[in-house]
């Protein structure tokens, strides 16, 4: 089984580790991708860090957060991606944060647990294609969306680069999906494999009326990748996994099977 996450937009930014080194990630294939990627945004952000042109460098760092999406509250996160190749890393695990990684604690999860989130757990990353939650990264900032001036889209670079890597950790498994549209982008699974994909709807329920509402629906989310992950079940079809959410205490429906898989609504009240 492979459940594949969402990045988180906030992300900690270590105080002490190695600095990033490319070679030590996981899926090798994508090194030379992830260096592509890096070099154009380092090169974005760094270019309005000389300080001998501070009033250059105003524009410049401007014009960076402009291209990454980012407002003038945020101007020391241009700093920190020109910076990146320096930067203090830290497990994927502990650098990624917000509500979803907040439900789901990788800190507090049992040995075991643990364990098999490594290597059941890939999180879809702009500036790394695919992490597992024992790879050292630093902190970052590039959305999904971002176009950089030296690759093009985020998002069409991976989609020509990401699918060797995810079948292959994938393997034989069942795909359960819970990206957001945004980095849902990055990779699409054929049609061919529609029958080993289960994707995630979180539907609150109040005074009979049903809608998505993003804090249940990341926190619950959360909720049942480490519940999955302390059970320790293999399920291998999109049925069985939704059995094993209704034994873990989840409300859960089924749609029929579709080219993009089965959705799975899960129902709640509260989080």
């Amino acid at each position: 089984m492979l459940i594949l996450l969402p990045p988180s937009e906030g992300k900690t930014a270590p105080r002490r580790g190695k600095a990033l080194d490319l070679a030590s990630l996981g899926s090798p294939s994508l090194t030379s991708a992830r260096e592509q990627v890096l070099d154009a945004l380092v090169s974005l952000c760094a270019d309005g860090q000389d300080p001998a042109t501070p009033v250059q460098n105003g524009l410049l760092v401007e014009r960076a957060a402009a291209t990454l999406g980012l407002g003038a509250t945020q101007l020391d996160l241009v700093a920190l991606n020109a910076g990146l190749r320096t930067a203090h890393t830290a497990r994927a695990d502990r650098i990624y944060t917000g509500v979803l990684y907040d439900a789901l604690d990788f800190a507090s999860l049992s040995t075991a647990a643990r364990r098999r989130a490594t290597s059941r757990v890939g999180i879809m990353s702009s500036l790394f294609g695919l992490v597992r939650p024992g790879d050292t990264i630093p902190a970052y900032r590039l959305s999904g969306d971002a176009v950089l001036p030296q690759l093009g889209s985020v998002a069409g670079f991976w989609r020509e680069n990401l699918e060797p890597t995810v079948l292959d950790a994938l393997g034989s498994g069942l795909l359960v999906d819970l990206r957001s549209g945004m980095y849902a982008a990055f990779w699409r699974p054929s049609r061919d494999l529609a029958k080993r994909v289960a994707t995630v709807r979180v539907l609150h329920e109040h005074n009979g009326t049903r809608k998505v509402v993003s804090h249940f629906n990341k926190a619950t989310k959360g909720r049942i990748v480490r519940a999955v992950l302390e059970d320790g079940g293999n399920p291998r079809t999109p049925g069985a996994f939704a059995d094993l959410l209704r034994d873990l205490g989840w409300k859960v429906e089924e749609s029929a099977p579709g080219a993009k898989g089965v959705q799975l609504d899960v129902v709640v009240d509260e989080i």
